[in-house]
């Protein structure tokens, strides 16, 4: 098994951050640009992955009291992941995703797993900022 994790402080609340999270209609806005998420009979989702031109049937749940996200495929369990957000002073948020590939097959590589979590966690904030913006304007 090999994991991988990254934290980002986003300026926001963290209710605001897990609400726009975990907009099922919305992930296509912070996830990495390759993966295409569509919701069927909650929890149940697929994923379309642009680098394979695959479908793979996954799971997506989330635990609004405990400001989380868990996803994993369904029927092959070879990766899941969760997301986090926790508060902190100020009206900051951390927000952590981790994930683990069960499965060396699925998993492509530690530099392109920390490029893609960078770049979605800098997708996310941004999201949040407009979000944030929009309501306060």
């Amino acid at each position: 098994m090999t994991e991988y994790e990254r934290t980002r402080t986003m300026p926001a609340q963290p209710e605001h951050v897990f609400d726009q999270a975990a907009n099922v209609d919305q992930l296509d806005t912070w996830l990495p640009e390759a993966l295409h998420v569509r919701p069927e009979d909650p929890p149940a989702v697929t994923v379309h992955e642009d680098r394979t031109d695959e479908d793979t049937d996954a799971v997506l749940r989330a635990r609004r009291e405990q400001m989380r996200l868990e996803w994993g495929t369904r029927d092959r369990g070879s990766y899941t992941g969760w997301l986090q957000v926790a508060g902190m002073d100020g009206g900051v948020s951390e927000v952590t995703v981790h994930l683990s590939f069960f499965d060396a097959g699925h998993d492509p590589g530690e530099q392109a797993v920390h490029d893609a979590l960078d770049t979605s966690l800098e997708r996310l904030e941004e999201q949040v900022r407009l979000r944030v913006d929009n309501a306060a304007g």
